[in-house]
């Protein structure tokens, strides 16, 4: 069984929008499911970092399954859903979903890191 701790507090966060440095800015959407396998933990999210433009530049979502790389068919496998995308063009990395809170530390961090490049340019 997945571990539910944090979910409410994920939930409470559903459409904030959280400024950042340099114009960015972060979107956090939840909402509640039904429980299955490819979802275990009853929620749909998608935490997102947008660049001044508003385009998507990183996010995390389990909104659809990650898309398998190397261009193989998976016929049969079914592909998780717990998922980031690293850059715009990135189709999606599997990540584990340990809880929320652990999904909301990974993600900031990987805002800082995103943020700390754009500094260096």
């Amino acid at each position: 069984m997945q571990n539910v701790q944090g979910i409410e507090t994920l939930l409470e966060l559903t459409g904030q929008v959280v400024q950042q440095e340099h114009g960015y800015w972060v979107e956090i959407r939840v909402r509640r499911v039904e429980a299955i396998p490819v979802v275990p933990h009853g929620i749909r999210y998608a935490l997102t970092l947008h660049e001044p433009g508003g385009k998507r530049v990183m996010g995390y979502d389990n909104v659809h399954a990650a898309k398998p790389s190397g261009g193989f068919k998976y016929a049969g496998q079914v592909l998780p859903y717990d998922h980031k995308h690293r850059h715009i063009s990135d189709q999606g990395a599997p990540c584990e979903f340990k809880d929320a809170y652990q999904l909301l530390q990974d993600f900031f961090a990987d805002v800082d890191r995103i943020l700390k490049e754009v500094d260096k340019t």
